[in-house]
């Protein structure tokens, strides 16, 4: 399988992460799908059953993940709360289940595209703005980004196994703690390296569900406070971000 630059395989039992925020964030993701679910929430009526299969996929992991405990009907998860399984509702579910906000992608002519999500966490971009658009469309705006680059992350997307799933970091530096981050594309990004307080890194995984084919990119987000960061690395995250 072709490589990008960061990418690395993935144990699949090291997926879904517990950390320590875990229920502060949960209870944030909670407000977000009740209050702004338009917004956090997409799912395209072709890609119900995928959304199901990766539903039932999360379920699975869960199973042999410490701290849930997964019945017939509901989960309970490590913070004690007790999730209704609506399977009805796949996306609105993987939101309530864990920390990772969950994009899927379906192949559909020579592109994948994104049929489905639950974004609680954006950083920079919305869901409005990438829902059901193609890779290419989808990463126009980041820098780089050329036909050579969207060539190799489609070959990625349709070589990557089930059997064998992906995984990479980023780091970016924010002027604010706040999770959910949305901005337009017309919008211009406010935060000045300089003037950062916080690292917001994001583990991204792909993994690819066996039975649709549909990839799943999933995203846990950590956001650290820059003052428990080296001056050394401070010094090289800024000197990275600053145009």
């Amino acid at each position: 399988m072709m490589r990008l630059p960061g990418i690395r395989p993935l144990d699949p039992a090291d997926w879904l992460i517990v950390d320590e925020v875990f229920g502060a964030q949960m209870a944030q993701r909670e407000q977000l799908i009740e209050q702004r679910r338009d917004q956090v929430i997409g799912l395209s009526a072709q890609a119900l059953g995928a959304a199901q299969e990766l539903l039932e996929h999360v379920l699975g992991a869960l199973k042999a993940k410490t701290g849930y405990q997964v019945n017939a009907d509901t989960v309970v998860r490590p913070d004690g709360a007790r999730v209704r399984i609506a399977r009805d509702d796949p996306m609105a579910t993987l939101g309530r289940l864990v920390q990772e906000d969950l994009c899927l992608l379906e192949k559909r002519g020579d592109e994948h595209v994104l049929t489905a999500a639950v974004l609680c966490f954006p950083a920079s971009w919305t869901l409005e703005q990438k829902f059901m658009r193609p890779l290419m469309e989808i990463h126009a705006p980041v820098p780089g980004y050329t036909g050579d680059m969207a060539r190799r992350v489609q070959r990625l997307f349709d070589a990557i196994r089930s059997a064998q799933p992906l995984w990479r970091a980023n780091a970016l530096l924010y002027e604010d703690a706040d999770l959910f981050a949305p901005r337009g594309r017309s919008e211009a990004r406010s935060q000045d390296p300089a003037k950062a307080k916080y690292l917001r890194s994001e583990r991204q995984c792909l993994v690819k569900l066996p039975e649709s084919g549909a990839v799943v990119f999933s995203i846990h987000t950590y956001v650290i406070d820059l003052e428990n960061i080296g001056a050394k690395a401070l010094a090289q995250l800024r000197a990275a971000q600053t145009p």
